[in-house]
């Protein structure tokens, strides 16, 4: 039987959660994506002059990678504490970190002015970018799953996802903006700072927002009760989230991993690849490749919302499994599009993607959650998240970039997407539905120590 935490919190209070992790998750976002758009355009001028054009960019690409592989440390560090302390505590701290880091990037010095030690500065501040994102995502998730009720998780849970378009599309609009207004002298020795500036009026507006907001009541309920057994061997396991959800919840880990892959490498080689690609390949201005990914991260965020709600009708598994199915066939005709040149078909390029993308990034965030018992939730969901962008995102624009540089060709990058959908659909194919699953089951807490398999299957409505 669900607990009184379960019970549907006023509209007022809940809007109030949903809206703390959405601006916060869009700034979050915002800081990694002004990152990965500007390791595209200029930092391979700035940071790496010496080298070939096409060279300059997967280096800088390979600093943009190496936040990601700061994410899974980000994860374990901020679900062990998150399990422990509470997602409100280290959603705040997450904030601070990336906000520090980002208006820091843009004060650094360039190659120019500091020689070898410019790169080396940039990779470090990267490096916590990548910590703080990797705490973020499931704080943000699991403070709206565990506030909203089973019957409509999905729709609430997805609107932190919406931070990512919505971080994409701040990220993009400002850079778009001043690309417009600057010339590519102006925009290339101090333009370029301005988007980095900004984030730190963003972080105080985010963290007035996110501090106005209450703990999870699922995670204080679940709290209590082990203060309640603190003498017990049971209380002993709770202490250590990281070896708990390892012992009971590995198979769900691998699943979110799997599931994870054609989510996370067809986004970054839809929305930073693509700023490569079509200005060196397609012979489509920096400007129009822009607002092209401007344009579609604004019907992303739309669409992300009704996915969530569709996977509150239908069932996580199909929702999931129609995006990786879809994005795997968009491929070839994406890049075909963009071939063309002209800016309706680059809008439409990205755009399909992006909507085929949110089928899976929708339903992720309450999928992810369902998974886990409430004292590793924070640890289980982001382990399996973060984990998996290590492998997928991190090193896709590399990857993608690599391939154009080898073959001269789209076709290996079509293929390199569809192998990655392959991984995802089985996956999801080997995970069970959770829909309607009561978050806060006392059961399912036990569940990590004393239930078996079959029984945390029977807690499915």
């Amino acid at each position: 039987m669900a607990s009184a935490a379960s019970a549907p919190p006023t509209p007022g209070n809940l809007k109030r959660i949903v809206a703390a992790s959405l601006i916060g998750t869009t700034i979050e976002w915002y800081d990694f994506f002004l990152y990965g758009s500007a390791a595209a355009l200029v930092f391979n001028k700035l940071f790496f002059p010496d080298s070939d054009p096409l060279v300059g960019t997967l280096l800088s690409f390979l600093t943009y990678a190496v936040g990601f592989a700061a994410r899974p440390l980000g994860a374990l560090v901020f679900g062990h504490y998150g399990d422990r302390l509470g997602r409100k505590k280290l959603l705040v701290l997450s904030l601070l970190l990336m906000g520090g880091a980002t208006f820091a990037i843009g004060l650094l010095p360039t190659h120019a002015s500091v020689g070898a030690a410019a790169p080396v500065l940039l990779t470090a501040l990267r490096l916590v970018q990548g910590f703080a994102l990797g705490g973020e995502w499931g704080g943000a998730v699991l403070l709206v799953s565990e506030h909203g009720d089973a019957r409509r998780r999905g729709f609430w849970a997805s609107w932190p996802q919406t931070g990512a378009p919505a971080g994409q599309l701040l990220a993009t609009g400002v850079l778009s903006l001043l690309t417009a207004v600057l010339s590519d002298d102006a925009f290339g020795s101090w333009g370029w700072r301005i988007p980095f500036l900004l984030s730190g009026v963003l972080v105080v507006v985010g963290l007035w927002i996110r501090l106005s907001v209450d703990e999870s009541p699922v995670f204080k309920e679940a709290l209590a009760r082990a203060e309640a057994r603190k003498a017990t061997q049971a209380e002993v396991a709770e202490r250590l989230p990281l070896v708990s959800v390892l012992r009971h919840h590995w198979r769900d880990i691998l699943v979110a991993m799997g599931a994870r892959m054609a989510e996370n490498i067809s986004y970054y080689v839809i929305t930073a690849f693509i700023l490569v690609y079509a200005t060196t390949s397609a012979g489509v201005s920096k400007q129009t490749a822009l607002n092209a990914v401007l344009i579609a991260s604004a019907v992303h965020f739309a669409v992300i919302p009704a996915w969530g709600a569709l996977s509150d009708r239908v069932g996580r598994r199909p929702v999931y499994l129609l995006g990786a199915v879809g994005v795997g066939l968009w491929m070839f005709p994406f890049f075909s599009l963009i071939d063309t040149g002209g800016f309706g078909n680059l809008i439409l390029a990205v755009t399909v993607g992006l909507v085929l993308h949110g089928a899976m990034y929708a339903p992720q965030a309450a999928f992810f959650s369902e998974m886990f018992a409430t004292r590793m939730r924070y640890s289980g969901a982001s382990m399996g998240a973060q984990f998996a962008s290590v492998a997928a995102g991190a090193p896709a624009p590399l990857i993608a970039t690599a391939l154009l540089s080898d073959y001269g060709s789209s076709t290996p990058i079509a293929l390199y997407v569809i192998a990655a959908a392959v991984l995802t659909v089985v996956a999801v194919l080997a995970a069970k539905e959770t829909r309607l699953r009561d978050l806060a089951d006392v059961s399912a807490e036990a569940g990590a120590e004393a239930v078996s398999a079959p029984a945390a299957d029977a807690r499915i409505a």
